[in-house]
Order: C-alpha cells, then structure tokens, then sequence
C-alpha cells in the first residue's frame, strides 16, 4: 500500500513538473545567451491557447502541439526584436508580453466560444508505456509511463547538457552571455546567437504550456497557467543555469504541487486557500535558501551595441 502511494505521489509530481521543466530549459539557453525573459508566463500562456484552439479546431492533438510551439516562438521573438533590435528594457518588456498575452488571450477565448457555464473541452494525449522498463517497479510508472511532453523535457534536459558542455555552440552561448564584444572581436554573431535563444525560449516555453491544456486539463480558462512562467523562472535560478539542475528544481517545486493536492483531497480542516499557496510558498522559500548562490552571466539584460566602445 505505501509502495502504490509513493509511486502515486512521485507519478503527480513528475507531471506537474514537465512544464516547469521545459519552460525553464528554454529560459535556461536564453540566458546563457544574455537575454532575460520575464515574459516567460506569456509565452506559456500562448502556448496553452492556441494548443487548445488547434486542437478543438482539427482534434489533433499534434497539430495543438505545433501551434502552442508556434504561440510561444511568437511570443518570444516579439521580446527578442524589441530587445535586441530596439533595445528595449529586457524586464519591462517581458512584463509587458505577460500583461497583453493574459488579456489577448482571454479575449481571443470569449471571442471564439462566448460566455459559458460549460467549458468546451478536447481530447488530450495518452501516456506511452516503454515495453520491459515501465515494468519497474515504483521508476517504471514514473518516469516510463509519460506522454509525448514528458518524453521531449527528458530528451531537452541531456540534449542541452551535451550542447552546453560538449560542443562549439554551447561555448558561443556562453561567450555571448558572459562577454558579448569579446565574443563579436571573435566573429561570432552575437545578435543572431542571441535571437536564436529567444527561439529555443519560445519552442520550449510553448511547449510547457500546450502541455496544460493539450495534456493534463484538456480544456482553456483564463490565466490557465496561474503564475507557473514566473515559478519556471525560479527552477532557471535554483538550477544554476544547468538543465540538470533545472529539471531537479522542477521536480521539487512539482512535489511541492502534487503535495498540494494530496493534502486537499485528505479531508484536513484548513482552508482551500492556504493548500493554492503551498507551492508558492514553498518557491518563495527556496528563492531565499538560494540567495548568493546564483551565476548570473555578467551581460544578463545588457543591451549590445556594437557601434559603443
């Protein structure tokens, strides 16, 4: 009984994580690159809506997912033109995405289904078991019994630890992170570089959020993704950078959710409201545990200007 209990909690935890997860992978490299995207939440929040749109439009759930990757590169390539383009304040441009993509998002909603008490819902993806390890006890059902989005995060998390520390293009990013005119005097495009981050951000950000309506919920609210950018944006601190360590962050804050609905569903005389601000309590915690610990690249935010001395 206590064996089906873990496997059950850690089952909860691992999907509530998955779009931590990948938001913050694409966060991760966007960073690395020197560009901050507060407007993660945007990015996600598009992509759960035109996930959801495309697939109640064709009931395709693949074709849900290539639309939330494609609201979330848009999102995400609007904040890298105005920053690197315009050279606009990183921050306040990515709060500004997260405050237009809530509202356009909402409208677009009412828009297309109207007011109802009955929320139009669609057909989400199944799990997919691999033959002979999902047959593991207590691992098997965990980590070998995902969809589609659960199998891409693990594939994002190694991918991305060999591009960052095995190849050319990691130590590009770094150098257009860490010293973009040392990085420019070197020839490396330093712009371009930087633009294709904001790409990864987006594809990997949409991806995150596709996966709450596409996978988990089946059906779009407003601010479906309840402040989950700005959490996938403390896994990018807590994990240093590293997409290891971001998927470690991600599943803590994930069990920190999936504990979260345990103690709600055990009939415990606390108010509702105070299980909704566990997890983000919990963020708020570790963000503090986390203080000077950070590497932050020395030209996150920074504008480059290769015309300035």
């Amino acid at each position: 009984m206590a064996i089906v209990a873990v496997t059950a909690f850690l089952a909860a935890a691992v999907r509530m994580a998955i779009p931590l997860t990948l938001a913050g992978l694409g966060e991760t490299v966007s960073e690395r690159s020197g560009v901050i995207n507060i407007g993660l939440e945007a990015i996600m929040l598009c992509g759960a809506y035109f996930g959801f749109a495309a697939v109640f439009a064709t009931g395709s759930p693949a074709l849900g997912i290539l639309a939330g990757i494609a609201g979330g590169v848009t999102v995400s390539a609007i904040h890298g033109i105005v920053c690197l383009k315009c050279r606009a304040n990183q921050t306040i441009a990515g709060l500004a995405l997260n405050f237009l993509a809530l509202g356009a998002t909402n409208f677009l909603f009412l828009k297309s289904f109207g007011k109802t008490t009955a929320l139009p819902s669609i057909p989400t993806v199944k799990s997919i078991s691999i033959p002979l390890f999902s047959r593991i006890p207590v691992i098997g059902q965990v980590f070998f019994q995902m969809d589609v989005f659960g199998y891409a995060a693990a594939v994002a998390v190694v991918l991305l630890c060999i591009l960052f520390y095995k190849t050319e293009w990691g130590v590009s990013l770094l150098a257009t992170g860490e010293h973009p005119r040392a990085a420019d005097t070197a020839g490396l495009p330093v712009e371009r570089i930087r633009f294709l981050a904001c790409i990864v951000n987006g594809v990997l950000g949409g991806m995150g959020g596709a996966y709450l309506t596409v996978s988990r919920l089946g059906f779009f609210t407003e601010n479906v993704t309840a402040g989950r950018g700005y959490i996938a944006l403390v896994t990018v601190i807590l994990g240093r950078r590293n997409p290891l360590g971001v998927f470690l962050a991600a599943l803590a804050l994930g069990s920190a959710e999936a504990l979260q609905f345990r103690l709600q569903t055990a009939g415990m005389n606390i108010p509702s409201q105070v299980f909704t601000m566990f997890p983000y309590v919990i963020t708020v915690a570790v963000l503090l545990f986390s203080v000077g610990r950070d590497n932050t690249p020395a030209a996150l935010g920074i504008p480059y200007e290769r015309e300035k001395e």
